[in-house]
């Protein structure tokens, strides 16, 4: 029997859902897919698409034993184990996508999709990205595949061309409001050269993941580092994310936008990542209260879908207390803590952890050949 049933009422997302904000799931496993837990989900907790990167994959991957047949069939074939990595995702992500193809049916392709990362490595390669966003497209093949593209400088190019080719792409690792201003640029321009080119954009779609828990947790620091600034403590996230969503409001509408949704372009809806909270001392619902708002996703990995399920209480806060979101930058500012130095480096440190989380996942993966091999 469903939550939702047993609860006798609409559960909490269902209502979140309700006022127009999509939940996604931010994890993928072999064993969530086929063993079931995918589609609970789905039908329990309103989740219509999924996220990954290499520091999910890696947990699932080397966790436990639901990869070790696919891994010995590749091994069998000579393949190395960044190359196992890469057919094992490919498959798992497919089959997710083959999961909420229905939704994405239903919906006429607003969500039900699952995303996949392109080589953190290739995060300053502007052509190399391209490419392997290319290749991940093709090589999976499903309508409802965004392949995630990080938000760096040379990746607005890539996110520009591969938009241009008639893809659609996770632009991941926003956290400033100039970034994210770039990273809307970058859409719109490609569908502007997609239409020139007499392409359709009705098939494109595109989510700007803009991370916020990660904010809080580098500003804090800063914070009690300067000291006597306690006040200021944990609302940073919320502010900027409230503001990125003023700019979504305003760059969708007028007569350039107005153009390429006559052509079938779709805009460019901003998604929450990093929802879980880290500092014990918030709420642990906090970045899903704040910020729920109509035509936008929540990316929630299951421990904060649990918790919002208990006792989230949805209302549309999103919009409310622009005013106030501005003057936190202006106190912030005031008190010592630079906003750009801090959305710099968490850009650089999400870089850093994607790539150490690829490194240690094929890593883990050679080692796990290693003892499922014969000697």
């Amino acid at each position: 029997m469903s939550a939702t049933a047993n609860r006798g009422y609409l559960s909490p997302l269902h209502r979140l859902s309700a006022l127009g904000q999509s939940v996604w799931v931010d994890f993928l496993s072999r064993e969530h897919i086929r063993g079931g837990r995918m589609r609970q989900l789905i039908e329990d907790d309103a989740v219509v698409g999924a996220t990954s990167n290499p520091t999910i994959f890696q947990k699932a991957m080397t966790a436990d034993g639901h990869y070790d047949e696919g891994l010995r069939e590749l091994a069998d074939q000579g393949l190395g184990a960044g190359e196992i990595f890469w057919r094992l995702a490919e498959e798992d992500v497919g089959e997710a996508c083959d999961l909420f193809r229905a939704l994405w049916d239903r919906g006429l392709g607003r969500d039900g999709y699952t995303s996949i990362e392109v080589d953190p490595r290739l995060a300053y390669d502007a052509r190399e990205t391209y490419n392997e966003a290319m290749r991940l497209h093709e090589e999976i093949d499903r309508p409802n595949l965004l392949v995630k593209i990080p938000a760096t400088k040379p990746g607005l190019a890539a996110i520009e061309d591969v938009t241009a080719k008639g893809r659609s792409v996770n632009i991941t690792l926003i956290f400033s409001l100039r970034r994210h201003a770039e990273v809307v640029e970058s859409y719109l321009r490609g569908l502007e050269r997609l239409i020139a080119a007499g392409g359709d954009p009705r098939g494109v779609h595109s989510v700007a993941s803009f991370f916020v828990s990660r904010i809080d947790t580098e500003a804090d620091r800063r914070i009690d580092e300067l000291g006597g600034h306690d006040h200021l403590k944990g609302r940073l996230a919320v502010a900027n994310a409230k503001l990125a969503h003023q700019h979504y409001r305003e760059v969708f509408r007028g007569p350039r936008w107005e153009f390429l949704a006559s052509k079938g372009a779709t805009p460019q809806r901003v998604l929450w990542a990093s929802t879980s909270t880290k500092n014990p001392a918030y709420p642990d619902t906090l970045y899903v209260e704040e910020l729920i708002g109509a035509d936008t996703i929540n990316t929630m990995p299951e421990d904060t879908i649990a918790a919002y399920q208990d006792h989230g209480r949805p209302l549309p806060r999103l919009g409310h207390d622009l005013a106030g979101a501005h003057a936190v930058f202006e106190q912030l500012a005031g008190a010592g803590v630079d906003y750009d130095d801090v959305t710099d480096t968490l850009e650089r440190e999400g870089v850093e952890k994607f790539i150490a989380s690829f490194a240690q996942l094929t890593d883990a993966l050679a080692a796990k050949l290693a003892s499922l091999t014969p000697a």
